[in-house]
């Protein structure tokens, strides 16, 4: 007789097998192994919203094995992960093995690590029903929602649409924000920007026009641009003010998935289902030279910024020994985590501090390396000094004109001899002023006026709409990358780049949930739903009260919805195009169907020759001289290709563009990133632009 242990992933389950050794049975479960069902609803409102669960089809043959290893086993661990999906799966399992429901047979790691496994099994615990639970309130809060409001965006908009309680509110900020963008309007302004060199110093440094007669300006066209400039033709300049000091900047503390995915997005240029897959991997354990497999970081789902006491030890140990104690601070580092955080969990941290990216990047792959290194530099960076600046500003004078140069110096790296936070937006560069005195006077080697446009906000990227809802209490860290991937998924929302954009589908279903549904995209009114959610996780609130308090309100505002949009249509428009239908000669014209857009004729039904969109570039195949066509992967990643393909079988993820190689012709292409540059991608020539 052994011990079973059962976890998800089989990946996980090698991990801790390594760890437990003889005597323990270690198998996977592949996820969850009960559900509502796909076909029905599967909640018996009248029956006080009981859920029905049953096995998942194609399950049958894992259900099988993991009964015959229970029944040869003397007790049984429910390994699941350590959240309250993971809690869900644990029970779920329990319900299917005949498990009892007060036995201790629950263990959790928060690190797939020895000491992570050995301290998880020596710590079991009953299911925790609070956080399964929570699970059940918004399984089925979800499946009332989007069962409900399909049919209806079915009849009202177009067949085969599904609505989501979160995910409609996601798409509902990026709508919003579109809206703002169509309806901001540019406001006009100047700058006089100059650039001075001190006699005797080889250095030019910038400075811009601040104030006139103490007061600050603010040049509105160019006509007064061009009246300052006049009226600083041939002065004299001079630094008639100085301000030296210091400034401290502290480290950003260690990872939550809301801002590894954020960070991944900066830094690597991750989407964050990717982030979350290399995560998982590197969670479960990878076989690392000389250590065997083993978890590189702790649990990657959570919103707590705590620590625990060993961890912190280890890094402190790690940096005093690499750095020398001038980079410690004065006292350990805490960083408080949010009001409604699961603080169960660490935060995301390497679970060897001592084990430095470079020792592991031969046992890795590229995307796992590159990970690794950004949650190991983010958290031995945490645990570090501040790192302090020497700053000068300096006022530069002509006439009762002001200019302002400033400049800092770094004094002392602290932390960010490790890592550096990257920004969602671009900063202006700081730099180096040379040794100035009050008085001095400075020569202008440059005076221009620039015109410049107010601009309106950015569109949301996934990185920063991860960001905007967990500010707003929306959704959990176990729900930011299906909510983003499914409105991307069910055409509400396209990502060009980096911007996540709305489409036609996504803006007039929002404004049928807004003229009709308001309180289901009302941020507020959701993120009420998330903290019932989190009461009943905590055992504060019975998960079918917070289901019995939004139910009864939506059913009655789903029954005023289909009396209010009687005869009511938000049908898509159909686009016109300038192809013509090669059958009948009639344009084509772009609908909007269950799985995309696609070209139609316009003579329908008449005429019912269809054909895909094709989104032709400027670039010619360097292989053949046919067009370079956009293609998308099937995980959604833009590449581009041979229109001719299979025939021609030339493609490239770097976007083809106008300029054509001067060395041989043929069409140039842009890659970005760290090593951005235009490039002729025809074999044999390699001329870089």
């Amino acid at each position: 007789m052994s011990k079973l242990v059962i976890v998800e992933s089989p990946a996980k389950a090698k991990t801790i097998k390594k760890y437990l050794g003889r005597g323990y049975d270690v198998i996977a479960s592949m996820g969850h192994i009960r559900d509502l069902p796909k076909s029905t609803m599967g909640v018996d409102i009248e029956n006080d919203f009981e859920p029905r669960y049953i096995n998942i089809k194609g399950k049958g043959s894992i259900i099988k094995d993991l009964k015959k290893h229970a029944s040869k086993s003397d007790k049984v661990f429910l390994a699941t992960d350590p959240d309250r999906e993971g809690e869900a799966i644990s029970w779920h399992l329990s319900h299917i093995l005949g498990l009892k429901d007060d036995d201790k047979n629950r263990v959790t790691f928060n690190e797939i690590t020895k000491s992570g496994v050995k301290s998880g099994m020596s710590n079991p615990r009953e299911i925790d029903k609070d956080l399964v639970d929570a699970q059940q309130a918004r399984r089925v809060l979800d499946r009332l929602v989007g069962y409900k409001l399909s049919p209806f965006l079915w009849k009202k908009v177009r067949p085969g649409l599904s609505a989501g309680r979160v995910q409609s509110v996601a798409v509902k900020l990026i709508v919003d924000r579109e809206l703002e963008i169509r309806a901001f309007n540019p406001q006009e302004y100047w700058t006089i920007d100059a650039k001075f060199k001190k006699s005797g110093d080889p250095k030019i440094f910038p400075a811009r026009l601040h104030s006139k007669d103490g007061k600050k300006l603010e040049i509105k066209n160019k006509e007064q641009s061009d009246e300052i400039l006049s009226d600083l033709d041939g002065q004299n300049y001079e630094v008639s003010k100085l301000k030296i000091g210091t400034r401290k900047k502290s480290p950003a503390p260690p990872f939550t998935t809301s801002t590894m995915q954020q960070e991944a997005s900066r830094k690597l240029n991750f989407q964050s289902a990717r982030t979350m897959r290399i995560a998982q991997q590197l969670y479960e354990g990878v076989n690392v030279e000389g250590f065997g497999a083993i978890g590189l970081i702790t649990y990657m789902r959570t919103d707590s910024m705590r620590i625990s006491d060993e961890a912190r030890s280890l890094a402190t140990k790690y940096i005093n020994d690499k750095f020398g104690s001038s980079y410690l601070p004065n006292k350990p580092r805490f960083y408080k985590s949010k009001a409604n955080a699961q603080d169960g969990h660490e935060a995301i941290r390497p679970t060897m501090p001592d084990l430095d990216p470079t020792m592991v990047k031969g046992s890795l792959s590229n995307d796992q390396y590159k990970l690794y290194k950004l949650v190991w530099e983010r958290f031995i960076a945490s645990q570090m000094a501040d790192a302090i600046y020497d700053t000068v500003s300096a006022d530069i004078k002509a006439l009762s004109y002001i200019f302002k140069a400033s400049g800092s110096t770094v004094k002392f790296p602290g932390f960010t001899a490790v890592y550096v936070e990257g920004k969602d937006e671009e900063t202006e560069q700081q730099t180096t002023l040379p040794k100035l005195l009050q008085g001095d006077k400075l020569d202008k080697k440059e005076i221009v006026a620039n015109q410049r446009f107010t601009q309106p906000p950015p569109r949301y990227t996934e990185a920063s709409l991860t960001k905007t809802l967990e500010e707003l209490g929306i959704g959990r860290p176990s729900t930011y990358v299906p909510t983003i991937t499914t409105i991307i998924d069910r055409g509400y929302v396209e990502r060009e780049k980096k911007q996540l954009i709305p489409t036609t589908l996504g803006e007039i279903t929002t404004e049928l949930m807004k003229d009709n549904f308001s309180n289901v995209v009302d941020v507020s009114f959701t993120a009420k739903i998330e903290e019932d959610f989190d009461k009943v996780a905590q055992g504060d609130m019975a998960w079918k009260d917070s289901i019995r308090t939004f139910y009864s309100g939506f059913d009655d505002t789903l029954q005023k919805a289909e009396k209010n949009t009687e005869g009511k249509s938000y049908r898509i428009p159909d686009v016109e195009t300038d192809e013509l239908c090669d059958k009948c000669g009639k344009p084509m014209v772009i609908k909007h169907g269950r799985f995309g857009k696609f070209m139609a004729c316009s003579g329908y039904p008449d005429c019912k020759n269809t054909k895909k969109i094709v989104i032709s570039t400027k670039g010619i195949c360097p292989n053949c001289g046919n067009k370079i066509i956009k293609k998308k992967s099937s995980k959604g990643r833009i590449f581009y290709g041979c229109e001719k393909y299979p025939d021609c079988k030339f493609v490239s993820w770097d976007e083809p563009v106008a300029d054509i190689c001067p060395k041989c012709g043929k069409t140039m292409f842009k890659k970005n990133g760290k090593n951005a540059k235009i490039y002729c991608a025809t074999e044999g020539c390699g001329y870089v632009k």
